[in-house]
């Protein structure tokens, strides 16, 4: 009788470790979390934006939306996290209106109304075409933008930065790696054999050559903040800390004045300065 308990055991063990290595892509990317509808516009903020289409040099169709400041010091380039769609990312558009920066913001293949199947090495190719869209059809310089990426935008947006020469790259509430947020969660496993979704952040982090900004919460209940120490000690001499505080998915806005003071301080020190009130076209 014990020996067919522990082999049922067994059998459930590697049941559940061959179900994560098959499916670990609808365990990492929720499209479908929240929908793919989109259920708002900047235009309910008084935002002006444009649609804008984005095609993949591998055939694929990504939907954004670019918005223009009439005052821009920057530009920033968003990457959102793995569930949800850009329609779900209003508060952090009316943040960087705020701030003074342009903002392309676009929906991963898979996500939204963007066409195709989310996986790593896709959304890495997603960040470039995005990317390109910005230098070559907006015409924005590459000194003026900053890469944003938030959960595990921050890792899409820490490769991009490991590619091209931009002004700097803000990492918030992002995991060092998927390998290390699975161990956590799924200890009990051979998580590093079983891994076949990377996403390690605080590598590409390392290979970058811009500042870093890591934002972070010590009451994120889905990314430890061990996770933000880790991406900092990758950065080295060019990263800073802004510590905020609230969940993982809201920190941002409990910690509003906090937060958009940190994000000021950093683009000052990157001399991404707002306009002077004379620079200003009269009314």
């Amino acid at each position: 009788m014990l020996l067919r308990i522990l082999f049922l055991a067994l059998l459930i063990y590697v049941g559940l470790a061959l179900v994560i290595f098959l499916f670990q892509a609808r365990l990492v990317f929720l499209p479908h979390v929240a929908g793919r509808d989109l259920v708002a516009t900047p235009a309910q903020l008084g935002l002006a934006f444009d649609d804008v289409e984005l095609q993949t040099a591998d055939g694929e169709r990504l939907h954004g939306w670019w918005l223009p400041h009439d005052q821009a010091r920057g530009t920033l380039l968003f990457f959102h996290g793995n569930a949800g769609n850009i329609s779900h990312r209003l508060e952090s558009l009316q943040i960087f209106h705020e701030l003074g920066l342009n903002v392309l913001i676009f929906d991963y293949r898979g996500y939204g109304l963007s066409s195709g199947r989310p996986s790593e090495q896709g959304v890495y190719e997603d960040a470039r075409t995005a990317w390109r869209w910005l230098i070559e059809e907006a015409e924005v310089d590459a000194a003026s933008v900053l890469l944003f990426g938030r959960s595990m935008g921050g890792a899409v947006a820490a490769r991009l930065a490991s590619e091209v020469s931009a002004a700097g790259l803000i990492v918030e509430s992002s995991f060092s790696s998927i390998v290390d947020i699975a161990s956590e969660y799924y200890g009990w496993l051979p998580v590093r054999w079983l891994t076949r979704i990377q996403f390690p952040t605080a590598e590409w982090v390392a290979e970058a050559e811009v500042p870093v900004l890591v934002v972070h919460s010590r009451d994120d209940e889905i990314v430890r903040f061990e996770h933000a120490r880790r991406i900092l000690e990758a950065a080295g001499e060019r990263g800073q800390l802004l510590e905020i505080e609230g969940d993982h998915n809201t920190g941002f806005l409990r910690s509003r004045a906090a937060y958009q003071a940190g994000l000021e301080r950093f683009m000052s020190v990157l001399n991404l300065r707002p306009a002077r009130s004379d620079d200003r076209p009269p009314e």
